[in-house]
């Protein structure tokens, strides 16, 4: 029988109980937040009084253990830093009169190129290759869509393995006109493939 685990499961089962026990009448927060954090990034252990603060506190024990789980989150999040949801950009270009040839998102990682002239005009959707997605993406050969301030498809499809997509202009005013007149917004997200 191996009592080193038998003890180990013993004492997770007690730190778990006190985690879960009533609030005691008086109870308090006993240590700051910043000593909990140190303690919890082995900058800094806790002293024996701390830690007797720690095991007398359920509030404590709470508060070490919700710091614990942002603490996790936010690790996994920076772990998980090739998730991506959406992006969003505005048109900043004055009028010039001359013809709107690019936009970009505001993260800077997504190019919107407007190529042709009327009823030939297309428009390519680039993604830049530092970002930080991109080897993800561009491995599954993701479904994106961009949509105007309005909410209408301005281009939905696969990237290819240049991390484009190309469309015809799906819209009768130019580029320029039709975001001037939608909020000057745009965005672009993964398409949500339908079910089979």
């Amino acid at each position: 029988m191996n009592t080193g685990s038998t003890r180990g499961d013993i004492d997770r089962k007690l730190r778990e109980r006190l985690l879960l026990a009533p609030r005691v009448e008086g109870d308090r927060l006993r240590l700051a937040d910043e000593v909990l954090l140190a303690a919890l990034d082995g900058s800094r252990p806790l002293t024996a009084g701390e830690r007797a603060a720690l095991q007398t506190s359920p509030l404590t024990t709470r508060r070490l253990r919700t710091l614990a789980l942002e603490r996790r989150a936010a690790m996994t999040g920076a772990a998980n830093e090739d998730a991506w949801s959406g992006s969003h950009g505005m048109l900043r270009a004055a009028d010039t009169g001359a013809a709107l040839e690019l936009l970009a998102t505001d993260d800077g990682y997504w190019h919107l190129h407007f190529v042709g002239a009327a009823g030939a005009r297309r428009v390519i959707l680039q993604l830049v290759p530092e970002a930080p997605f991109a080897a993800r993406l561009l491995r599954e050969s993701a479904p994106v869509r961009v949509l105007d301030g309005s909410g209408a498809e301005v281009l939905a499809g696969r990237l290819d393995l240049d991390g484009e997509c190309e469309a015809a202009w799906p819209f009768a005013d130019a580029p320029f006109e039709h975001f001037q007149r939608r909020g000057a917004r745009f965005s672009v997200h993964p398409r949500v493939q339908p079910a089979p």
